[in-house]
C-alpha cells in the first residue's frame, strides 16, 4: 500500500480522547438534532440558534420559525444594563432583496463568537464575549436510552444554560426565550401555566379536531422559579411588536407591555442574581406533539393520503402533558443519557471512529425515521428538503444500517416483522418498499436480490440480539420463501451463483455473478442452515449448506482476477448499466455483514484481503481534484473519499452502472469497517477520516450525512466501527458474548449492547495475564461463555470469576487466537455491577 494513499499522521489517525469542536466559519453548517425517534427534531444550531423545525411530521430544511430566538439580559451592581440575543454574531452571507428579514431579529446585538462541541446526543456550547459581564455556556441534548424505547421517543429539547460571575460585582439577569405558537390553522391560544414542579406557556389550537392533521401542541417550560413571561407579544402593524419586545426586556429583564391584541409569539424569562464567583443552571425544555401525519409519498389510490398516527400520541395527551413527563424525569432521563454518552465516548478507540458512529446515530432521531402507533419503526432512506424521499424501509438501503439493530433492536425487529410478515409474496418474492398503511397495498417492483438476501441476515443479527425463539419461528416460513425465490429466479440451477437479472441498490440490474449480490447470497444461506439447525429443520440445512459451499468454490474460481473479484458479464452484449471488469467497492458487502453476525469467511480469506486491499488501493483517493464524473457530487475538489467503482484493469464500459463514480457515504463506512475486521485499520480509518473532514462545519453539517437526501439512513453502517474495533460479538440464546480489540488491548475500554443490557468491557494485559470486567450500565446481561482475543503466542490456562460471577467455576480452553471461558453456569449480570475476570 503506498504510504502517499494515506496523508494522515499514523498517530493521530488512532489517537483516542475529546471529539472536535466548531468555531468561526465552521459554526456555519452546523445543526444538532434534537428529538426523539418518531417524533421530528429541531436542531440546534453552531451559533447557538435552533433552526430547521422539523417537527411538524416532515422534513422542513431551513425552517425557521418567526421571532424564535434566545436573550440575555444582564445589569451589573452600579453598571449599565446590556441586553445581547444570545447568540454568537450572524454569518454570511447577507444577500437578501429586501434586507435580512425583522423576523429574524438580523438587526439586534449579538455575542462575539462561539465554540460548538457536540458528542451526540449531547451538544455544549461556549459562548465569548469580552463585553459581556458574565461566562456562558449551553448544553443541549435530548433523551437517549438505549434498549428504553419510549424515553428515547420523547418529543423534546432540552437546553440548560449556565451562567457564572467571575467579576467582583454582583450581577441581575434574564435569559428567555420567544417561541412562535406554530401549531397549524386557526384558534391559537397561548397560556401561561404555573404548575407544582415546572411553569412556562402552552401551546395550543383550540378549533382542530382530534384526528386533523393541523391537530398539535407546543410547550415551553422551565423547573426554574423565578420567570417573567409575556405569553404572547401584541398584535401590531410593521415590526411594532418586536420593538415593543425588545424594549420591555432590555429596561429591566421582566416583563411589564400590556397586551390587548395577542399575537402567537410568547416570551420565557428566567431571572437570576449572582453574586461574585457564582453560577447558576437555567433549563429551557421545548416540547411538541402533532400526533396525526398523512401518507404524502406514495400515489398509489389504496394508500395515498391515508392518516397515520405517531408512537407519541399514545404515551402523552399533547405537548404540556409530555412536558410535565419530562420534568418529573429529567434527573433520571438526563442521568442515563449521560451514562449512554459517557459509555460510548470514553472509550479508547479512535476519536474518528467515535465521531462517525456517534454522529449518524442521530439519523434515527430525524424525520427519516417513523415510530408509529402500532409500535413498529418504519424509515425513508432519507430526508428531501421538504419529503421524506424514497419510501419506505428500502432493504438494500437498510443492509447496511446497524446502529437501530443494536442500541434499539426490538424496534428493528418490527422492521423485519414487516420485511417477513407483510411484504413476501406466496412465491417468496419480497417487496423492497413498504407501503403504509400496512396490508392495504404491496409495492409492486422487481424484486431486489441485495434487498432480498441482506434481509435474511438481518433476520439472523436480530435473532442473536434478542435470543428470542417465538420471533425465529414466527419468521421462519418466510424466510425460507425468501431464500426459495433466489432458486426461481436468480440461482435456478442452484450451484450457489445468482447468474440471472438482479435488481440492486444502484437503482440499476447486474446480469452475470458477482459477489455484491454473491457475498449477500452465501451470506444469506449460512445464516439459513443455521437458523434450520437451531429449529430441527435438518433437510433445509442441509439444502443451504450444499449450495453455499458450491458457490463459496464457484465465486472464488471463477471471479477472482488476482486482486479482486468482477462481475461475470460481457458488457459489450448486456444491457447498459453494469461493472465488468471493475473494481466494486460493495464486492464484499455479504463479507462485511458476515463479519458483523460472526459468520466467517464465505469466500477464501486470503482473497478477501486481497480484494479489500484492492479496493482501498484503486478506489480510495486522498484528493478529487483530477477526478471525473458527470453523475450527483458528494465529494469534490481537494476532498478524500472513496469511489462506488474504478476499472483499473481497464474494460470500463461506455456507460458504466449509474452511480458508479459517485462517492458514498455508508459504502465508505461499510468498506472502513471491513478493513478494521481484516486489520487493515490505518486504511480503514484512513477512510473513515476523509468522510468525517467533509463534514467540517463549513461545507457540511457534522450531523448530517446525505446521499439520496439528507440524514441518508445507509450512513448508519458507521456503527459497525465500534463493532469491527472492539471485535464485539453476541448469541442471547447461547449467552455468548465476544471481545476482541483492535487497538489498545493492553488497556482498553468501549460501549457494548446487546438485546436486554448495555454497558462497558474493559480489559487490561500484563505479560501472560489478562483482566476483563464486563460492566452492565443500563438493563442486564446472562452470560455464561465468553471468547476474548489474546496476544501472539500467549497461552492462558486459568481463569478466576469475580465481581457478578465471585464462586462461580470457570473451564478456559485456546482456540487460535482466542481464549474461551466457560462459566460453570450462567451469571446474571444486573445494572451497576460487573463481571470480572482474572485470567492467567
Amino acid at each position: 500500500m503506498a504510504s502517499s494513499q494515506i496523508p494522515y499522521d499514523k498517530n493521530k489517525l488512532f489517537a483516542k480522547g475529546k471529539q472536535r469542536s466548531f468555531t468561526g466559519d465552521a459554526l456555519k453548517e452546523i445543526a444538532f438534532p434534537l428529538g426523539g425517534i418518531g417524533t421530528g427534531t429541531v436542531s440546534l444550531g453552531g451559533r447557538g440558534q435552533l433552526r430547521d423545525w422539523e417537527i411538524f411530521n416532515r422534513p422542513q430544511k431551513g425552517n425557521i420559525l418567526p421571532y424564535t430566538f434566545p436573550a440575555i439580559y444582564l445589569k451589573p451592581e452600579g453598571g449599565k444594563p446590556m441586553a445581547r440575543v444570545l447568540e454568537s454574531k450572524l454569518q454570511p452571507h447577507f444577500i437578501e432583496a429586501g434586507g435580512m428579514a425583522p423576523n429574524r431579529v438580523c438587526g439586534l446585538p449579538r455575542l462575539k463568537e462561539a465554540i460548538f462541541t457536540g458528542e451526540y446526543p449531547f451538544a455544549h456550547i461556549d459562548f465569548r464575549d469580552t463585553k459581556l459581564p458574565v461566562k456562558v455556556e449551553l448544553t443541549a441534548f435530548n433523551p437517549m436510552i438505549p434498549l428504553n424505547e419510549k424515553d428515547s421517543a420523547i418529543p423534546t429539547a432540552v437546553l440548560r444554560y449556565k451562567v457564572t460571575n467571575p467579576g467582583g460585582k454582583k450581577i441581575d439577569g434574564t435569559i428567555c426565550w420567544s417561541l412562535q405558537n406554530a401549531v397549524d390553522g386557526e384558534g391559537k391560544v397561548n397560556e401561561f401555566v404555573d404548575e407544582a414542579g415546572l411553569r412556562g406557556v402552552k401551546m395550543t389550537n383550540t378549533k382542530a379536531a382530534h384526528d386533523d392533521l393541523a391537530n398539535g401542541s407546543m410547550a415551553l417550560v422551565t423547573t426554574h422559579k423565578d420567570v417573567t413571561c409575556m405569553k404572547a407579544w401584541p398584535a401590531a402593524g410593521w415590526w411594532d411588536s418586536a420593538q415593543t419586545f425588545w424594549d420591555d426586556f432590555k429596561s429591566d429583564g421582566q416583563f411589564t407591555a400590556v397586551v390587548e391584541a395577542p399575537s402567537d409569539i410568547a416570551s420565557l424569562g428566567l431571572k437570576f442574581s449572582l453574586a461574585p464567583g457564582e453560577s447558576v443552571e437555567l433549563p429551557f425544555i421545548f416540547t411538541w406533539y402533532f400526533p396525526n401525519r398523512e401518507n404524502y409519498w406514495n400515489g398509489e389510490p389504496e394508500v395515498k393520503g391515508a392518516r397515520l398516527g405517531n408512537r407519541y400520541s399514545k404515551w402523552w395527551d399533547d405537548a404540556w402533558d409530555a412536558a410535565g413527563y419530562v420534568v418529573k424525569n429529567l434527573d433520571r432521563l438526563e442521568k442515563e443519557t449521560r451514562l449512554f454518552a459517557d459509555a460510548l465516548y470514553s472509550s479508547t478507540l479512535p476519536a474518528v471512529a467515535l465521531d462517525a458512529a456517534g454522529a449518524n446515530m442521530s439519523i434515527m432521531r430525524t424525520q427519516t425515521g417513523l415510530f408509529l402507533d402500532d409500535d413498529r419503526f418504519y424509515a425513508f432512506e432519507g430526508c428531501g428538503d421538504q419529503g421524506g424521499c424514497c419510501p419506505m424501509n428500502c432493504t438494500h438501503v437498510w443492509n447496511y444500517e446497524q446502529a437501530v439493530a443494536y442500541l434499539y433492536p426490538r424496534l428493528e425487529r418490527t422492521m423485519r416483522l414487516t420485511d417477513f410478515t407483510t411484504n413476501v409474496e406466496e412465491d417468496g418474492k419480497m417487496a423492497f418498499r413498504t407501503t403504509l398503511p400496512l396490508g392495504k397495498h404491496l409495492w409492486k417492483f422487481h424484486a431486489a436480490a441485495d434487498g432480498q438476501m441482506g434481509c435474511i441476515l438481518k433476520y439472523y443479527r436480530e435473532y442473536l440480539m434478542s435470543g428470542d425463539m417465538e420471533f425465529l419461528k414466527l419468521i421462519y416460513p418466510a424466510a425460507k420463501q425468501t431464500l426459495s425465490f433466489a432458486w426461481l429466479t436468480w440461482d435456478k440451477d442452484e450451484d450457489g451463483m445468482m447468474e440471472t437479472i438482479q435488481h440492486n441498490t444502484y437503482d440499476i440490474e447486474f446480469l452475470g455473478a458477482n459477489t455484491m449480490m454473491g457475498t449477500l447470497y452465501l451470506g444469506a444461506l449460512k445464516a439459513m442452515e443455521k437458523i434450520s439447525e437451531i429449529l430441527g429443520e435438518t433437510q433445509y440445512a442441509a439444502k443451504c449448506k450444499s449450495i453455499y459451499e458450491s458457490g463459496s468454490k464457484k465465486h472464488a474460481e471463477k471471479l477472482f482476477n488476482g486482486e479482486f473479484f468482477i462481475q461475470d458479464v460481457d458488457v459489450d452484449k448486456a444491457p447498459r448499466y453494469q461493472f465488468g471488469p471493475g473494481c466494486l467497492s460493495d464486492q464484499l458487502l455479504g463479507q462485511w455483514f458476515c463479519e458483523v453476525v460472526d459468520l466467517g469467511y464465505v469466500l477464501p480469506e486470503a482473497e478477501v484481503k486481497a480484494a479489500l486491499k484492492s479496493v482501498f488501493q484503486y478506489n480510495w483517493k486522498s484528493d478529487l481534484t483530477d477526478h471525473e464524473s458527470v453523475q450527483r457530487t458528494y465529494a469534490l475538489n481537494d476532498e478524500a473519499g472513496l469511489l462506488l467503482c474504478s476499472w483499473p484493469k481497464g474494460g470500463r464500459p461506455r456507460y458504466p452502472f449509474t452511480y458508479a463514480d459517485e462517492v458514498w457515504t455508508g459504502i465508505e463506512y461499510q468498506v472502513a469497517g471491513h478493513l478494521i475486521y481484516e486489520d487493515m485499520i490505518e486504511e480503514g480509518l484512513a477512510v473513515v477520516k476523509g468522510v468525517r473532514d467533509r463534514h467540517d462545519g463549513i461545507a457540511r453539517n457534522p450531523w448530517n450525512e446525505f446521499e439520496c437526501g439528507h440524514h441518508y439512513a445507509r450512513a448508519m453502517a458507521s456503527w459497525s466501527l465500534i463493532l469491527a474495533l472492539s471485535g464485539f460479538h453476541y448469541n442471547a440464546h447461547e449467552r455468548f458474548i465476544a471481545f476482541a480489540p483492535k487497538l489498545n488491548a493492553s488497556d482498553f475500554k468501549c460501549f457494548y449492547s446487546t438485546g436486554s443490557g448495555w454497558g462497558v468491557y474493559s480489559q487490561q494485559t500484563s505479560g501472560s495475564s489478562l483482566s476483563a470486567k464486563i460492566g452492565v450500565t443500563w438493563g442486564e446481561l446472562d452470560i455464561h461463555e465468553i471468547r476474548l482475543a489474546v496476544s501472539k503466542g500467549a497461552t492462558l490456562t486459568k481463569a478466576t470469576p469475580g465481581g457478578a460471577g465471585k464462586g462461580f467455576g470457570a473451564s478456559v480452553r485456546m482456540d487460535g487466537k482466542n481464549v474461551i471461558i466457560s462459566l460453570s453456569e450462567p451469571v446474571k449480570i444486573e445494572a451497576g455491577k460487573a463481571l470480572e475476570m482474572e485470567l492467567s
